[in-house]
C-alpha cells in the first residue's frame, strides 16, 4: 500500500517498499483544469511541443543533482534527457500503457547515483508560461521498477499563479533514501529559471 505524502513530509524509501531500493521511476501527473478554456478530456502536457491551437500546456519535468554543498552537478531536463553518469534517465513525454497517468517519468537507478551526489530535486515547470491556473490533478510518485508498485505518492494542490512547482527530493541520510514531499511555488519556464528557489530545498 503505498503512502500519501503530506507536504513537508519526509519517508524512508527501503521501509515503504519492504527491501532496499535500488532503482525507481519518479513519475508525474496532471491534467489540463475544465474549463470554457480548457480542452476536454485532460490533455497531457507534451515535452516536445505538439497538442493543438492555444490550449495546449507544456510542462516539463526535470531532475537536478545536487552534492552536499548544495552546488548543482548535474540535470536532467527535456534537453539532456540522461545524467552524464547514467544513473538517471528521462523517458520523454512517455506514457506506460497501463493506464497508471504518468504524463513524464524518470528513470533512477540508485544504485548507480554517484557518491557525491546526496539529493535529487524533482522539479515541474510550464515551458509554454501557463499559471498553474489551468493544471490540476497534479501529482508525482515513486514507483519500484522491479515490480512496478507504488511506493509513495504526493497529491499536490497545485492551482495557483505560479509557473513551476518544486515537487519532492529524493536524499541520502544515514545510508539510505529518502523522500521528501516538497511542494513549493516558484516561476519559470525551465528549471534554469528555478535554480534559486531550488537549492535552499537541495
Amino acid at each position: 500500500m503505498a503512502v500519501n505524502l503530506q507536504k513537508g513530509q519526509k519517508i524512508s524509501l527501503s521501509k515503504e517498499a519492504g527491501g532496499e531500493l535500488t532503482q525507481v521511476k519518479l513519475g508525474l501527473g496532471w491534467d489540463v483544469a475544465q474549463g470554457p478554456q480548457a480542452q476536454k478530456g485532460g490533455f497531457l502536457g507534451k515535452l516536445f511541443g505538439g497538442g493543438s491551437g492555444g490550449d495546449s500546456i507544456d510542462l516539463d519535468a526535470s531532475c537536478i543533482m545536487f552534492d552536499s554543498s548544495k552546488q548543482a552537478v548535474d540535470a536532467i531536463w527535456f534537453s539532456q534527457l540522461k545524467s552524464k553518469d547514467g544513473s538517471i534517465v528521462h523517458t520523454g513525454d512517455n506514457r506506460t500503457g497501463d493506464g497508471d497517468g504518468d504524463d513524464e517519468v524518470i528513470n533512477v537507478d540508485l544504485a548507480r547515483v554517484p557518491s557525491n551526489v546526496t539529493s535529487l530535486v524533482f522539479t515541474v515547470n510550464s515551458f509554454t508560461g501557463q499559471t498553474f491556473e489551468t493544471v490540476e490533478n497534479a501529482f508525482c510518485r515513486i514507483v519500484n521498477a522491479s515490480n512496478n508498485a507504488e511506493v509513495a505518492r504526493y497529491n499536490l494542490s497545485a492551482q495557483g499563479g505560479h509557473t513551476a512547482m518544486i515537487m519532492a527530493k529524493v536524499y541520502r541520510h544515514n545510508g539510505e533514501w529518502k523522500m521528501h514531499a516538497i511542494g513549493e511555488t516558484a516561476s519559470g519556464r525551465t528549471f534554469h529559471d528555478l535554480m534559486p528557489a531550488i537549492t535552499p530545498h537541495a
